[in-house]
């Protein structure tokens, strides 16, 4: 299904699950359609599982949009409390849609939680209480980090009785934006269908220590920089530490400025991709972490500072040669056209180094993946499909983990994508015939 379908689909009001592979325009495509609601008046809750995710859509959590915060149950004396909180009750009881992206990463528990208590604020017994619900998400990204206790809060979102109450339209995005290498989406197609041979592995294989091709820029043919990738936090933090040290010159920071609730501030600066407190030195590697395709970035491009302004503004020199002066954006958590909460930082962060979890949703032009201590079914997947092609990755190595995908995500994307064609089929019916 194409995005221009999709997005139709969407306006007409039904309830759907929207997803498709890494690079087929998801979020892109939430935020279009996100206009559209704002352009109509139609209130709107902007969620995602993840404050990361939630960022990409100025929105919030779902958990904070609804006020289940971290519950793990939800008991008489959770609800009621949760229903005397009168900012909760006018934001649900107005709304009209809800959008939920990176659904992949919220437990079905969860889901159904969040379903019961926007029921009980709008004292409907429809689902979500008779909201237009859009989950988007792809499940063969990394599953929900939940409760080694409660194995309900680590099963996947379509799980949850509420998933099957919405009856979910399935729109199953088939175009690619990000790769165009066909040899390296045979790969992570082998991959997302665990059926990886001795063959895919050689292409793999190949990559270890290899030669990246990452483009004409000066400042990288230079020192040809790549985003390293790793499974855990405490690699990714002293890389960057070390490599920054390494450079010489006079360090220039950046703070973080914000306004508005304290806890939604504190929750946009955890969840932001952006630090706190940027720390920069002339020729230090650094990564975008905001959608700006005006001004030349995307979030996941990499470029390498060429200098400061008299303003103190860096400015970046981009694979492709462009040079841009970088200002500071904002992250917004809105609600009913009201900031609530914001923070204003250069959109960059320093990029020698990044966990695989926080890589999801970006492209990065050129990355060294280190795999080795993959401890989780799709962690691989997720990061090879960070970059456009075998010409732009590194691997430093990889085990077996690495290369397997969950068995029954596999066969659920099989359902989603039948589902998807039977809806595009009717849809081009229904409009041959003149129904629509």
């Amino acid at each position: 299904m194409t995005q221009e379908e999709a997005l139709e689909i969407l306006k007409g009001g039904q309830n759907i699950y929207l997803t498709g592979r890494p690079g087929s325009g998801k979020t892109y495509l939430l935020n279009q359609f996100i206009q559209f609601l704002r352009q109509e008046n139609i209130p709107t809750g902007v969620t995602a599982a993840t404050g990361i995710a939630a960022t990409h859509l100025n929105g919030m959590t779902l958990h904070s949009w609804c006020g289940m915060g971290f519950l793990n149950e939800l008991e008489d004396k959770d609800l009621k409390r949760i229903l005397k909180k009168r900012n909760l009750q006018k934001r649900l009881q107005k709304s009209r849609v809800l959008i939920i992206d990176e659904a992949s990463m919220l437990s079905a528990k969860h889901l159904d939680i969040a379903g019961e208590i926007v029921r009980k604020f709008r004292q409907s017994w429809e689902p979500f209480g008779g909201l237009q619900v859009v989950l988007c998400g792809d499940f063969f990204q990394l599953p929900p980090v939940g409760n080694k206790s409660d194995p309900k809060t680590r099963l996947f979102a379509y799980h949850a009785r509420v998933w099957q109450e919405l009856n979910l339209k399935i729109c199953y995005l088939t175009e690619q934006y990000r790769q165009t290498d066909k040899e390296y989406l045979t790969t992570l197609e082998a991959i997302r269908t665990n059926s990886v041979d001795e063959s895919i592995r050689g292409l793999l294989q190949k990559r270890i220590g290899a030669f990246l091709q990452i483009g004409p820029s000066k400042s990288f043919k230079v020192r040809p920089e790549c985003t390293k990738l790793y499974t855990h936090n405490a690699d990714v933090d002293a890389v960057n530490a070390q490599e920054l040290q390494k450079l010489p010159g006079k360090e220039r920071i950046f703070h973080m400025n914000s306004r508005g609730s304290a806890a939604l501030v504190e929750a946009l600066q955890r969840n932001c991709l952006a630090p706190e407190e940027l720390i920069l030195k002339k020729s230090a590697f650094v990564m975008f972490v905001r959608n700006n395709p005006e001004q030349g970035f995307i979030n996941g491009t990499l470029g390498v500072v060429q200098g400061f302004e008299k303003d103190g503004s860096p400015v970046v020199e981009t694979k492709d040669g462009q040079r841009i002066k970088v200002f500071s954006e904002k992250w917004r958590i809105e609600e009913d056209e009201e900031v609530k909460a914001e923070i204003r930082q250069l959109p960059l962060r320093l990029a020698w180094a990044i966990t695989v979890h926080k890589s999801q949703g970006m492209t990065i032009d050129a990355c060294e993946i280190d795999l080795r201590k993959s401890f989780e079914p799709g962690m691989g997947y997720v990061a090879l499909s960070r970059a456009p092609s075998f010409a732009s990755i590194r691997l430093i190595g990889l085990n077996d983990l690495a290369l397997r995908v969950n068995e029954e995500v596999v066969e659920m994307d099989k359902f989603f994508q039948a589902a998807s064609r039977q809806l595009a089929m009717k849809r081009d019916i229904d409009i041959k015939s003149g129904t629509i």
